[in-house]
Formats: structure tokens, C-alpha cells, sequence
């Protein structure tokens, strides 16, 4: 059975970001990714915060658009356009290999078809059984730390991970579906220069965001909502919802081909308990997502770095190590998810409470200026302005009969 430092699962921006920078340290670390291609399988508008390329060291070759402007949707089909970042676009089998491929260079080794199957616990080490898928083989390894980045749809149970498990988690998971279209000639200019997001109820009523991110080869338009949907009802929502963005943005292209890609994404509250001694989970498995907006990939990453500095920090002290790693996460991102997972439930009992925002924030470039920012780099200042906008807000929406 080998035996390893750090034993990371899954190669999305958490994972591969953990593994760079925990080989950078020295730890002797192997990444298990269960896809043959890393990236090739992940389903999402690959939308970039500002400064994300700058932030985790990656090169801007990944960015296909800047995007300076955010036009929001709502229920009745209005825009409200507002300035935004610039924000970038990039596809997840670009970041992501891009990602691997740094981590290796520093010496991480990363599996692929590698499938994680179950972990134990011996002699205080995390004792992985995983599918080597290539070799048809199921095979062991003893790591001084687990790091869990599998995504949505994270496998958290079993004896040794019920510290980590979270009952409420289905409850969060969102069923969607994306179609890229590839066209013979550009769309309409403004397309390329707009992160578009879209807020509208499905024909059973369930809330409905939307998406159309533009790439440098194509669009990307998809949509997600909370819970299970049935594949035709689904196609269905996609496809009046492609014949909208058509109308709008390339109603003088024709589609040359499309790629249509399905999968699980979270929209719920971020996991309670982070970690468990050296057992730690992070990314999108950790319930990092804004689910006003399903960003999640900064938070992400975030919490491969947090996972490699507690490590590195405390090698010889998993207690220590898996409490500095929650700490860090809860500290810079709980606060902030929770709250938007609170936002979106409210608005969506009356749906005429996103336009009614939307039209706040289209008026307000502070406003939007604020919500950009990370808690921990606003001012008091900022604090104030907020509290004095959602009280607004609150008020408005409350009072307001629709």
C-alpha cells in the first residue's frame, strides 16, 4: 500500500489548487480524479471574478472575454444592465487542466480515471480505496491528510466521514442543463462584452437562473433548478430559453453545432463542519456556491490554498490543522452564503422581488461596487451602506403588493 502527505480527490479548481500548493511546500501529494481528461466532464459558465488569474498565478491566456458589464434579467424579462469587474470567461476543461498541469510541475501526481470508493481510518492515517479504472483494479492509499474536492455530487458518508455528512444536502443540489453553440459568424457585440444572468419561473413553477456567458469559440446559455427535474421538462426550459437568447444576440447566425452537457451543481447552504481532524472537504463539496449566482470557483480555490497553508502549518498536528482550515473557510466565506442563500429564498417567494433589486442595483453603482467586495475588505463604511440597503430593500419588498 503506498503511503502519501496529502491524498486529494478531485481535480477542480479546489483539488488542483491544494495539490500545487501543498507540492510547492513539500508535501509529497497525489490527486485522484476520476474523469480520463481532467475538466472534460464539468458542466458551468466558467465565469472568472476579477483578478482571479492574478490571484491564484495562472496565465491570462485561460481568459477568453473580459467582461465589463452585468446585465441581470427579471421575471418579467427586464434588463438592468450595471458595470461589473471587468469580470472573464474561460471553460472548465481549460482552467482546470491548466491547473493540473501547475500542480504537477511542482510535483504533484495527478491520477486520472482513478475513482474514490471509500476511506478508513488506521494508525491515525486516512486509508483511501479507490477504482483504478485503467488498470481494472480497486487499490489503497495511506495519506497523513485527505483533502475531498469531488464536487456536487460529493460522496460524503460512511463511518469515518459522518463528522462531515450533512443531512440537508440534497436539498441544495440543482439539476442543469447547458448547450454551448458554436456559430458561423460572431453574435451581436454586445454579447461578448456581457455576463448575463437570468431569474424567471419554469412551467412548474420552481425558480429558474439562467445563463448566457460568452466564449471565445462560443456561447454558453444554460440554466439550473433547485431540485430534480425530468430530462424533456428540462430540455424543454433550455430550449425557449435558447430561442430568447437567439432573438436577442445572434438572430443573424446560423448555429454551425451545439454541445449540450447536463450535471449537478449546489445551491444551498454551505456544509456545517469543514473538517474532521486530517479529513478536510472543500470546493463546491464543502457548500462553497453563491446561490444567487452559483459562482463558486473562487471559493473554491480559496479553499485549496486554506487547505495547503493548514497542512503545511501543522504537518504533525491534524487537530490543529483540520481546526485552522475551518476557521479560515468559515471566517472569509460562511457568513456571506449563508446570507445569500437566505436573499434567494426571499425573493423567490415573490418573484417580483428580483426586479425590484435589480432596478436598486442598476441605480446604484456603489451598491454594486460593495457587493463585489470580499467581507473581510470592507470598510465600515461599506458595512453601513449595506445594512442601509437592505433595509431598504426589505421594507420595499415587504410592503410592496405585487
Amino acid at each position: 500500500m503506498e503511503s502519501v502527505d496529502l491524498l486529494v480527490v478531485g481535480c477542480g479548481p479546489a483539488g488542483a489548487t491544494a495539490a500545487r500548493e501543498a507540492a510547492r511546500r513539500g508535501l509529497e501529494t497525489i490527486v485522484l480524479e476520476k474523469d480520463a481528461v481532467v475538466g472534460s466532464k464539468r458542466v458551468c459558465a466558467a465565469g472568472l471574478r476579477p483578478g482571479f488569474c492574478e490571484t491564484f498565478d495562472l496565465p491570462r491566456s485561460l481568459v477568453h472575454c473580459d467582461t465589463p458589464r452585468l446585465a441581470l434579467f427579471d421575471a418579467a424579462g427586464r434588463e438592468h444592465a450595471m458595470a461589473f469587474g471587468p469580470g472573464h470567461t474561460s471553460t472548465r476543461e481549460e482552467l482546470d487542466a491548466t491547473m493540473a498541469a501547475l500542480a504537477a510541475r511542482e510535483g504533484a501526481q495527478i491520477r486520472t480515471e482513478a475513482l474514490f470508493r471509500r476511506v478508513e481510518r488506521a494508525a491515525g492515517r486516512a486509508v483511501v480505496e479507490f477504482a483504478d479504472l485503467r488498470a481494472g483494479e480497486r487499490r489503497r492509499i495511506a495519506a497523513r491528510y485527505l483533502f475531498l474536492a469531488t464536487g456536487a455530487s460529493a460522496r460524503v458518508e460512511g463511518p469515518q466521514l459522518q463528522r462531515l455528512a450533512m443531512m440537508e444536502w440534497p436539498r441544495g443540489l440543482m439539476t442543469t442543463l447547458q448547450v454551448r453553440v458554436y456559430l458561423d459568424r460572431p453574435a451581436n457585440a454586445i454579447a461578448y462584452r456581457t455576463l448575463e444572468m437570468h431569474y424567471y419561473a419554469a412551467q412548474d413553477g420552481r425558480q429558474i437562473i439562467a445563463w448566457m456567458f460568452p466564449k471565445r469559440d462560443h456561447l454558453a446559455i444554460g440554466l439550473g433548478v433547485l431540485g430534480k427535474m425530468r430530462g424533456e421538462p428540462l430540455r424543454a426550459e433550455l430550449d425557449a430559453f435558447v430561442g430568447r437568447v437567439h432573438d436577442r444576440l445572434y438572430p443573424h447566425a446560423d448555429v454551425v453545432r451545439t454541445k449540450q452537457e447536463g450535471h449537478l451543481l449546489y445551491g444551498g447552504m454551505p456544509r456545517p463542519a469543514l473538517a474532521d481532524a486530517n479529513l478536510l472537504i472543500g470546493g463546491t463539496a464543502a457548500g462553497l456556491v453563491d446561490a444567487t449566482n452559483g459562482e463558486g470557483i473562487f471559493e473554491a480555490a480559496m479553499s485549496g490554498r486554506f487547505a495547503a497553508d493548514a497542512i503545511a502549518g501543522a504537518r504533525d498536528n491534524p487537530e490543529r490543522a483540520g481546526a485552522r482550515y475551518s476557521a479560515l473557510l468559515t471566517q472569509r466565506f460562511a457568513r456571506r452564503l449563508r446570507h445569500r442563500v437566505r436573499l434567494m429564498r426571499f425573493l423567490e417567494r415573490r418573484p417580483a422581488r428580483f426586479g425590484m433589486l435589480f432596478e436598486r442595483l442598476a441605480r446604484s453603482p456603489r451598491f454594486v461596487e460593495v457587493l463585489q467586495r470580499e467581507d473581510c475588505d470592507r470598510t465600515m463604511s461599506d458595512r453601513l451602506f449595506l445594512y442601509q440597503q437592505a433595509l431598504r430593500f426589505g421594507l420595499g419588498a415587504v410592503t410592496r403588493r405585487e
